[in-house]
């Protein structure tokens, strides 16, 4: 937060800002005991109880004070109060190097003079110990007296120390998903070691200063590029444009001495910074003599047919050595650096510009996930606006527009702005795939049955391309992506029990049902050109030959990355590629941590419930003694339903299926849990005694379609579960299964109030997902609860209050009169839930109240600390083209 002037940080009074940046604002303030003006750099409150950018800043303090010189900004004092650090410094008036580079060049007397300046500072600065690091014009001040050096912010001794880069090449043995750090300082002047994530010392600095000087001298930067990723690329690869051929009258031996700074090789450069001051120094007392002497008029123009011939000659040489080297040029090495989101990324997709990543990462307010988009090589990503609860997202062919999963419903979003439009229902959706033709393939959902559906792209009825062979034990077909002739597709053959050994990747065609096998793989595949399939299995993403002509894998598969981030329970591997240029990948566990909080009405959290896990599924008891949920086995994806005593602080375990069991729902008196586990060709329904004694046994087996239990009624008499996108009971102790609500929208959630005369549930009818409530078991007449969207109803134990999840995550109560008919009263926001989120289904419970509904236990969203850097690796297929 920006602070008003006349904040007092101490004995500094805050006056106007004077700029902002990465490591936080500047403020002129005046030292009120020594009436000086001085300027106070401060780091933002919200960034302070980062120990990482806190370590940073009190580096920062340490680092300038101990350097003394007239071209080094003076650092008066240190300080941190009501949680905020601050530095004092001394306030250098002038402009920055970059605001008067937006004139132009500087003369030649001044690109010598401040040059000599800031390489006897940086000498200074090398001599004590400190590389600066992130030398730029931004970071020079340009006063009366001359130069001055700012901003050691990121600055470090010279003792060695860890990695801090990725940006390297490497071989296929090294992981750049476990490499730690990130870039630290900016692209356009940066040194080849620093790009490429190598030890730095006090040649980076000089090939900085070369790249300032370049730029002080021409006005043009000596590194371009459209984007980071490519600046970077060029700072690797390539030479700047002659300084001659841009300002003619340069002296040759300047010419020279920059271009010894941009020196690819360390040993080839400046070695010092002091050799460089000298260096200028000299050329400064040299004048003209410096300089190549000027050719005589007589001399110029009976040269000049010769030149031309030559000129030709030349030309000529050069487009056939392009055309040589274009064809005969070695393999790019594969380069690995990683991308630092603020948030784990659940998902992605590259845009068809091969520079923009769609990602899928929370909200900071509730852990809410949404859309981002991110620039390979910028800092921040940008947030889409109305795309909470967004998953798997793929863009358009021309990359105006972006298809993404919500609501439980199919949507695309202009880039350019404009309403989200809704193209058709899909429950749970499990990737997509569009073509220039318009045409959109996609999964529905995850339930069983599901298969890859067609639709256009303005919106209409989908349908069902592929067929399911269950003779295989295929239950899904999921994850499309067409080849590039728009007409062939990939896709994934999927079973949701592990009992078969069917996860593979086939190919599949517009005009027909057929499919043709490709490979095992256990997870996604994506096509990338030129002639390259990239599949998921056994921990590893690889790459293999694919004859595009013949539909056929040809060669060996070769690995290309390892610890991507995999979801078992959905098959899914969190990768995207773009052409034989780009891929990007989230490594580490797809479980996010949660922890089981208690909080009161108001919101004020009052206990925690054991340490922080792979929690989901919240269920109380009905005495409030103990709490059903299902804990997700971080390593292999899979899920048991464990209960634990609230008393006595134990934890059993209920389930030991290697499947997925989840979903666990309390009898009224205690005894008995009902849930659904995978353990067959569907999510069934199996009963449990609470105490362990029984082993658990199936009640509801229809094949088929997938049933989750969401409430369990007073009387003990029926089970209400979803079927599908269906609300069906059971009626016990017949054991018999009856159809309760069907629409054509889909619904989840339903709970019985305490008479059992009514059921509450969500229901996406709306285009998102609403409250509803209807009569039970005859289902007659509907009433909207929430407005805005509204999921996971729960209802008080006195029957005079419904509650659920708002779209936003906060609680809202909603009182309502039971009776003949239903009516509700005005809804109230109690606070925000900030529950975790769901991992692979829309099924799951977040919270859950007490009876007297004073005291809410939520499934709270863990932050991790340690957020694992999304992947970008540059030339993927190079390995694969040297063998």
């Amino acid at each position: 937060m920006a602070l008003l002037p006349g904040t007092r940080l101490g004995p500094y009074e805050i006056g106007a800002p004077l700029g902002a940046g990465g490591m936080g604002e500047v403020y002129r303030a005046v030292d009120t005991r020594l009436e000086r003006t001085v300027a106070i750099k401060i780091l933002p409150a919200q960034l302070s109880s980062d120990p990482i950018r806190k370590q940073r800043f009190e580096r920062e303090a340490k680092t300038i004070s101990s350097l003394n010189h007239p071209h080094i900004c003076v650092l008066h004092d240190v300080g941190s109060q009501d949680g905020i650090s601050y530095l004092v410094m001394e306030c250098v008036e002038g402009d920055t190097l970059a605001k008067r580079l937006e004139k132009g060049p500087l003369p030649l007397e001044q690109v010598l003079k401040y040059g000599m300046q800031i390489a006897d500072a940086l000498d200074k600065a090398h001599r004590s110990g400190v590389v600066h690091r992130d030398l730029k014009p931004g970071n020079i001040m340009l006063t009366s007296t001359g130069a001055k050096l700012l901003d050691f912010g990121l600055a470090r001794p010279t003792m060695p120390s860890a990695s801090l880069a990725t940006l390297t090449a490497t071989t296929p043995q090294q992981s750049p998903l476990t490499q730690e750090g990130t870039i630290v300082g900016t692209f356009q002047y940066m040194s080849p070691e620093q790009v490429e994530g190598k030890e730095l010392d006090a040649r980076s600095d000089v090939f900085s200063l070369g790249a300032v000087l370049y730029e002080m001298l021409t006005g043009n930067r000596a590194f371009e590029g459209k984007s980071q990723l490519s600046v970077a690329s060029a700072i690797l690869e390539k030479e700047p444009a002659p300084i001659s051929s841009v300002k003619p009258l340069t002296p040759a031996t300047l010419e020279h001495a920059i271009r010894r700074c941009l020196a690819k090789d360390l040993e080839d450069r400046w070695q010092t910074a002091r050799d460089l001051a000298v260096e200028l120094k000299w050329i400064s007392e040299s004048g003209s003599h410096a300089a190549i002497p000027a050719m005589p008029p007589e001399a110029k123009k009976s040269l000049e047919w010769p030149l031309w011939a030559l000129c030709g000659v030349l030309a000529a040489v050069l487009i056939a050595g392009a055309v040589w080297w274009r064809n005969s040029r070695p393999v790019e090495n594969t380069m690995y650096f990683s991308a630092p989101l603020p948030f784990p990324v659940r998902d992605m997709a590259i845009a068809p510009n091969g520079h923009t990543v769609a990602v899928v990462g929370d909200r900071e307010s509730g852990g809410k996930s949404a859309l981002w988009l991110y620039e390979i090589g910028s800092r921040e990503p940008q947030s889409l606006a109305n795309t909470d609860g967004a998953s798997f997202p793929f863009w358009s062919p021309d990359g105006r527009s972006l298809a993404f999963f919500a609501e439980g419903k199919l949507k695309r979003l202009d880039i350019a702005g404009g309403p989200i439009q809704t193209l058709c229902d899909a429950p749970s959706g499990r990737g997509g795939s569009w073509n220039k033709d318009g045409v959109i393939l996609f999964t529905p959902s995850g339930k069983i049955g599901d298969v890859v559906h067609r639709v256009s792209a303005s919106g209409a009825t989908p349908q069902p391309l592929t067929v399911l062979d269950t003779t295989r034990g295929e239950t899904s077909h999921r994850w499309p992506m067409f080849l590039p002739d728009g007409k062939h597709y990939l896709f994934m053959a999927f079973n949701v029990s592990k009992q078969t050994d069917t996860d593979a990747i086939y190919v599949g065609s517009l005009d027909s049902n057929q499919k043709k096998f490709l490979t095992k793989a256990t997870a996604n595949a994506a096509y990338g050109a030129p002639g390259y399939l990239l599949f998921y299995r056994d921990k590893t993403l690889f790459a293999q030959h694919f004859d595009l002509s013949r539909l056929e894998l040809t060669g060996e598969a070769s690995p290309v990355l390892t610890d991507i981030q995999y979801v078992p329970r959905i098959g899914r591997a969190v990768f995207s590629v773009f052409n034989d240029r780009v891929l990007v990948a989230q490594s580490g566990s797809a479980a996010p941590l949660s922890q089981l909080q208690w909080f009161d009405r108001s919101g004020k959290g009052i206990g925690a419930v054991r340490e922080p896990d792979a929690y989901a599924n919240v269920s109380l008891s009905p005495d409030g003694k103990s709490l059903a949920l299902d804990k997700i086995d971080t390593e292999n994806q899979n899920s048991d339903v464990w209960i634990y005593d609230l008393q006595s602080e134990s934890m059993k375990r209920m389930t030991f299926d290697p499947a997925i069991d989840a979903m666990p729902v309390w009898s009224p008196d205690g005894t008995r849990v009902v849930f659904s586990s995978s353990r067959k060709q569907s999510f069934d329904l199996y009963l449990k005694n609470t105490d362990g004694g029984q082993e658990e046994r199936p009640i509801e087996a229809t094949p088929g379609q997938d049933k989750y239990p969401s409430a369990w009624s007073r009387d003990g008499k029926y089970i209400l579960y979803t079927r599908g996108t269906e609300l069906w009971f059971l009626t016990l102790p017949e054991m018999k299964s009856q159809l309760f609500l069907k629409e054509a929208s889909a619904m989840k959630n339903g709970q019985f109030s305490r008479d059992g005369k009514w059921v509450a549930y969500a229901s996406n009818e709306s285009g998102k997902w609403e409250i509803y409530v209807t009569s039970f078991p005859d289902a007659r007449g509907k009433w909207q609860v929430s407005n805005g969207g509204g999921d996971q109803p729960r209802w008080r134990g006195d029957g005079k209050e419904l509650l659920y999840l708002a779209a936003d995550g906060k609680i809202v109560a909603v009182p309502v009169r039971e009776g003949t008919n239903f009516s509700t009263g005005a809804s109230a926001a109690l606070f925000q839930a900030n529950s975790r989120q769901p991992v692979a289904t829309s099924e799951q419970v977040m919270y859950d109240v007490t009876q007297d509904g004073r005291r809410f236990l939520i499934n709270t969203h863990v932050r991790n600390s340690e957020i694992q850097p999304m992947s970008v690796v540059l030339n993927w297929d190079a390995e694969s083209k040297k063998k």
